[in-house]
């Protein structure tokens, strides 16, 4: 088949593709003019991003002072592609500003300030390329900032690191788009270059066949590349029809291969590789003479300039500085419309600050006799009248005035089954269009949208994979740490099982630290113990002191008491005998009724001061025995809890304090109530009552230390009470006594 395209060629038969049309080519304003050198401009406005991909990292900052050719920003990525300085200069800002895209947005840019010096970087010129392998000679086209020139910016040194069998290596030189002379003037000036370039490419791919396509309409430029690869065999030079949009890429394709690329597909999955003119010669200057992509040819044409000129201008060069060389026609009362392109598928620029990119290969500056359209403010779109000219014409055998419905309604899926990405905005659509429908406006827009909501849903789907790996990173180490404790204690199971040294130093470890914490336990249970039973012993000897003060007194004052006690008694014993002897004679009735008159009669004053003091000692005397026989019991109750004390452990020993707390307490209840001396029985009731309480709160560890404390203050304040209590009774016994001699 590669054989019969040849043939073709030779005898100068190609294929055509569908559709196209044949504006007229305004060509003739620049053609016969070569290419200018301009002056440096005061300052260059350069974007970081001028090519499909992502721009790259800064390497300068705000006062930075560059030389001509130095890299501004670092490639990181496949798609990012330097930029570099086209002059040398101080960088005077770095800020957003106005780019060449039909949105007219914003973009960030280094500010140049031009030294006008134009000193060049140290550079590295290699005279033989055969010196240098594939990798060194991609890289320096990588280095150097290249992108494909024609228009879509593609990174160069991506599409040449191909390992795909190449068949052809189509050049194209087409330049189809009216008024655009560019490349036609490259190839007449710089024929010998752009050789050197196809030969660099050459030896990156080794295609079998190397095609430069050119259209009729530039018979000039035939002729330069005719003789410059007069005696290279397998390059041809393929003069094609001139047709709008031969230039396109898979059209070219068509035209010189027969071969149509199906869609969504590239030209390499088919064996073909397309690099433009342009693009040869700025690799030959990266690779030969180490010259980075700082500048390009640019056709500056319109009938509203002067002088139209193909010129050399720097990147970054604003439009308005290429205007003022070219004689720019100043217009009464209306702004001058500026076209970025050609008048096909270029796009209006809002400022004319706008600089020149990489891709920019024409400044169209029209005359309103020329151009109307483009002073037009209002659109005069009218309803699609559904002639079917757009289809009829359109290159890619799409159905334009269905995208178009389906662009303006934001069907996005419907335009995906379009085929919308197969649209290559050529504009021919909308020049046949009757209805005036800027037909390419709605493809761009629409594009653009796909494009954001793509590069939206692509970032969601990364991040929701990173968080994906993140989670099962995660559990991957949980369960890696799980199963690495397992294996660690199972370790030491098994070597503390196995009968060796390490094992029994290992048990010996353990067990010497399981005996120090029991004895610690054991020594703190002992030193509670014996605080409690020396606190035990000393109330029991308290106690005892306050019983013998309390006792001595009463067995003094016994002896009293029991004399009043025996002498009342006395007394009414021979009340009754009196009252109860029978009357047989005078005398007894003499007797019996003086023995009555004696109990009728009222006593005396002496009598009822003996009975009543008899009475009180009888009552004191009581309470003494009852006070006396309490303490006797605390006594005993004290002192018997102090020899338990002493045999039990801890928690009994807890027990016993308690006890000894809860008597304290009660002794010092009954002090404050009406009888100053507290019963045996209320003292027993207490017992009670703090036996139940302990045993209720004996696991609470919290009592030892304030049990202990409030013990001794209940024991110092009913030692106090009893002294008090002790002065009462020898009182009360003195004033007994006193009554009984009175009453004698």
């Amino acid at each position: 088949m590669v054989e019969s395209v040849i043939e073709r060629i030779t005898r100068g038969h190609f294929w055509d593709f569908h559709g196209g049309i044949h504006p007229p080519e305004q060509k003739m304003l620049t053609a016969s003019k070569p290419i200018k050198q301009l002056a440096l401009p005061k300052q260059l406005i350069i974007p970081l991003q001028q090519h499909i991909g992502r721009e790259g990292d800064l390497l300068v900052k705000i006062g930075d002072k560059v030389l001509k050719g130095q890299a501004l920003t670092l490639s990181t990525n496949p798609m990012v592609v330097p930029i570099h300085a086209p002059t040398s200069g101080t960088i005077s800002a770095i800020k957003m500003s106005v780019i060449a895209h039909p949105s007219g947005l914003s973009q960030l840019c280094v500010f140049l300030d031009v030294d006008g010096e134009d000193t060049w970087r140290k550079k590295t010129v290699c005279a033989d390329i055969e010196q240098l392998s594939n990798s060194e000679i991609i890289e320096k086209i990588a280095d150097a900032g290249i992108a494909g020139m024609g228009g879509a910016g593609f990174p160069t040194h991506i599409k040449v690191n191909s390992k795909t069998d190449i068949n052809f290596l189509i050049i194209n030189g087409a330049e189809c788009e009216p008024y655009i002379t560019a490349d036609d003037l490259l190839m007449m000036e710089q024929s010998n270059a752009i050789v050197d370039g196809i030969k660099i490419l050459d030896k990156l791919l080794t295609p079998n066949f190397i095609l430069i396509a050119i259209e009729d309409n530039k018979p000039k430029a035939i002729k330069a590349l005719q003789q410059a690869t007069a005696a290279i065999e397998k390059i041809k030079v393929c003069v094609v029809p001139t047709k709008y949009p031969a230039g396109g890429e898979k059209q070219l394709i068509q035209i010189l291969t027969g071969q149509e690329v199906p869609s969504g597909r590239l030209p390499i999955h088919t064996g073909i590789v397309m690099q433009n003119i342009a693009t040869c010669f700025a690799i030959n200057d990266a690779v030969r003479h180490d010259i980075p992509l700082i500048r390009r040819v640019v056709t500056v044409t319109g009938q509203a300039l002067n002088k139209p000129q193909n010129v050399w201008a720097l990147l970054g060069t604003p439009i308005n500085f290429l205007l003022k060389q070219c004689d720019v026609q100043a217009i009464e009362n209306e702004q001058q419309p500026v076209i970025m392109g050609g008048p096909m598928m270029g796009f209006s620029v809002s400022s004319e600050l706008v600089p020149i990119v990489k891709t920019s290969n024409c400044i169209l500056v029209p005359s309103k006799t020329e151009m109307p359209s483009a002073f037009e403010k209002e659109s005069k779109e009218v309803e699609c009248i559904r002639c079917g000219q757009c289809s009829d014409v359109c290159p890619s055998q799409l159905l334009p005035q269905e995208l178009q419905w389906s662009a303006k309604a934001k069907d996005y899926p419907q335009l995906e089954k379009l085929n919308l990405s197969d649209c290559i905005d050529c504009g021919a659509c909308a020049y046949v269009c009757p209805s005036q429908i800027p037909l390419v406006h709605y493809y761009r827009i629409a594009k653009a949208e796909i494009r954001q909501q793509q590069q939206l849903d692509l970032k969601a789907e990364k991040a929701k994979t990173r968080f994906e790996a993140r989670n099962l990173r995660l559990e991957k180490e949980k369960t890696a740490r799980q199963e690495k404790h397992k294996k660690a204690a199972a370790a030491r199971k098994a070597a503390m099982n196995i009968a060796t040294p390490e094992a029994t130093g290992a048990k010996s470890a353990v067990a010497a630290a399981l005996a120090r914490v029991k004895a610690k336990k054991a020594a703190q249970s002992q030193s509670q113990s014996q605080a409690s039973t020396a606190e035990a012993q000393k109330n029991l000897a308290q106690s005892n002191e306050l019983a013998t003060e309390a006792t001595n007194p009463v067995d003094e004052q016994k002896t009293e008491v029991a004399a009043a006690i025996a002498r009342a008694k006395a007394k009414r014993i021979l009340k009754q005998e009196a009252a109860n002897k029978p009357i047989s004679s005078n005398e007894g009735v003499k007797q019996t009724v003086t023995a009555q008159l004696e109990v009728s009669q009222p006593p005396s004053n002496d009598d009822k001061k003996a009975i009543i003091a008899a009475a009180i000692a009888k009552a004191k005397a009581k309470k003494l025995s009852k006070a006396a026989d309490a303490v006797k019991s605390v006594n005993l109750a004290e002192s018997t809890a102090a020899e338990k004390a002493v045999n039990l452990t801890d928690k009994k020993a807890k027990i016993a304090a308690a006890i000894a707390k809860a008597k304290s307490k009660a002794l010092a209840k009954k002090a404050n109530q009406e009888t100053p001396i507290t019963t045996a029985e209320d003292i027993h009731l207490e017992k009670i009552k703090a036996v139940r309480v302990e045993s209720k709160d004996e696991s609470d560890s919290k009592a030892n230390a304030a049990a202990d404390k409030k013990i001794r203050i209940s024991a110092a304040i009913a030692k106090a009470k009893a002294k008090k209590k002790l002065k009462e009774a020898r009182n009360l016994a003195g004033t007994v006594k006193n009554n009984d001699q009175d009453s004698g």
